[in-house]
Formats: structure tokens, sequence, C-alpha cells
């Protein structure tokens, strides 16, 4: 029996408008102020009627901040940490359930734990390593005085440098954020989910491992992969503190850090219309993934494949 309720139905709308009001402001404010002058938008209060400067503005922005290479920066990060998630986390939550090997206990819990440290508290050692990913092995080299070992044998001077830099460079902006705990952690509790009797076919009938994740447990699992996907592109698009230690170079900046030289500063010229602009701009590859994907998002979250 469904009951009919329009009061309430009608206090449940009003306060679903004003939440939609109070998120979408923001946005709605930043569209008006790129459709404005510089001295329209330099007013106290800004007037909300919109102008007849948008296209002006998004191009100065899109020039001024070379938005299309960080842009492509930011998007080529976000795809590789988004699929790089995805990839280990699918295969070491496979290896946790369906395998029984010494300490696999252990291993998830050291995986889950890492929830606690955030890519902030590790900023330091993660910057170390990718500064010279091979540091170790130069360490572990120089301590067994290995260097005047090899001069001993052939007679020559030798001296062994080992060094791998991932700075300015894709690989050092995606790497070093590829491990996710928690998306183990939900394939892992999904996995579980999955009937036994579905592996004891797949042995039955002479599978193998691969074959089975394969061809069972990878199309089961399509809906969680596209509720990620959402989720782990607009974290990694969204990155400012890694990408800012990480790039000097100009070429590798992400768009998300570029937009602050955009921000006026004190003694600027405040032309928040640019900015406005250009925050638009950085703002569209993540909302575009959202809204294509919306519905395998949703999806993802509440439903389950059969």
């Amino acid at each position: 029996m469904v009951e009919k309720t329009p009061i309430l139905d009608t206090f449940t709308y009003i306060f679903l408008m004003v939440g939609i009001l109070i998120v979408g402001f923001p946005m709605i404010y930043s569209l008006i102020a790129a459709t404005l002058p510089l001295e329209e938008v330099s007013k106290v209060p800004m007037p909300l009627i919109p102008g007849d400067q948008f296209i002006t503005n998004m191009t100065e922005a899109w020039s001024r901040g070379n938005l299309g290479n960080q842009i492509f920066n930011s998007f080529v990060m976000a795809t590789g940490i988004t699929f790089g998630k995805i990839a280990i986390s699918i295969i070491g939550a496979f290896s946790i359930v369906y395998f029984d090997y010494r300490l696999r206990v252990v291993a998830f819990a050291s995986v889950f734990c890492t929830l606690m440290l955030p890519v902030e508290v590790r900023i330091m050692p993660t910057y170390e390593v990718a500064a010279n990913v091979l540091g170790p092995m130069q360490a572990t080299w120089d301590f067994l005085h290995l260097n005047g070992l090899v001069s001993w044998f052939t007679g020559n001077d030798f001296e062994l440098n080992l060094n791998w830099s991932l700075l300015d460079s894709y690989t050092g902006l995606i790497l070093p954020l590829v491990a996710s705990a928690t998306c183990t952690f939900l394939f892992r509790q999904f996995f579980l989910t999955v009937p036994e009797e579905l592996c004891e076919a797949a042995k039955m009938d002479g599978a193998s491992a691969m074959t089975f994740f394969r061809k069972i447990l990878l199309p089961l699992s399509t809906t969680n992969i596209a509720a990620l996907i959402v989720i782990e592109f607009v974290y990694g698009y969204n990155q400012y503190l890694w990408p800012l230690l990480i790039t000097t170079n100009p070429d590798m900046t992400t768009a998300v850090i570029g937009l602050q030289d955009l921000i006026p500063q004190a003694d600027d010229l405040p032309e928040w219309n640019v900015a406005l602009s250009a925050a638009l701009l950085v703002m569209l590859p993540p909302v575009m993934v959202v809204l294509s994907m919306q519905r395998w998002f949703v999806k993802g979250l509440i439903e389950k494949e059969k």
C-alpha cells in the first residue's frame, strides 16, 4: 500500500530544490561571470544578468593559461591512475579471495591498513623514491663497497651511479598513486558474494584460474568497474599536492595547478571573468565523464549483476 502524502512531498521537493540551488550556485555564478566584461564583473555585487563576452573570455582563458596542454596532462594522469588502480585492485582482490596461501589474511590486512596513510602523510618518502627509483640499490651497492671490489677485479677505477628519476614525467604523476586499498576492499567484498558454485563449475570444465577470472568474474564486475572509473577519474583529475611537488617543467603542469596562475593576486588586475572561464574549462572533463557514465555509476552503487 502506497500512502499519498502531498504535504510531505511538497516539503521534500522544496528542500531538494534549495539543496540543488546551494550546491549549483557557484557554477551558475561562474557561468554568469564568464559572460561579462571586466568592468561588469568588477562591480560589487556582481550583476547576475548574463552578458555577451562568453566566447571572448573563454578564448582569452584558453590561450593565456595554456589550458590545452594542462588539461591534456590532467586527463592522461587521471586516466592512468584510474585504470592502474582498477587493474591492480581487481587482481589483488582476486588473489586474496580465490587463492589459499599462507598469510593471505595478513596480506589483506596490510593493504587495508594503508587506508590510514594518504598521499599527504607519505608525501616526502614518496618524493624521495620518485626522485631516484634506483636509490635503494645505489645505497646497497655503496654499503657493500662493491665499487672497490669491481675496481680490484678489473684493475681500473670503477664507480657505479644508479639514477632513474620520475620527476616531470607522466610515469611520476601516475605510478605513485595507482595503489588503492579502497578499490581492493570493494572488489574483495564483491567477489565474496559470487556463488562458489561458479568457481566449482569452472574447475569441472577445466578452466584455469585466469580463464575463470577473465570469462566469469570480469563480466560480473562491469558495473563495479564503471562506478570506480567515475570515482577514481575525478580523484586523479583533482590531484593538487602531488603534481605540485613532482612537476617543475611548465609543460608537465596539470590543469588544477595551472588554474592558480590565472587567479588575480593582490596587485593584479582583477580579471575574474577570465579566471572563472578557465575554471569552467578545467571542470569540463570530469563533468563529461560523470554525465556520460551516470547510469553505470548509479547502477554500480545500488545494484548487483545477476
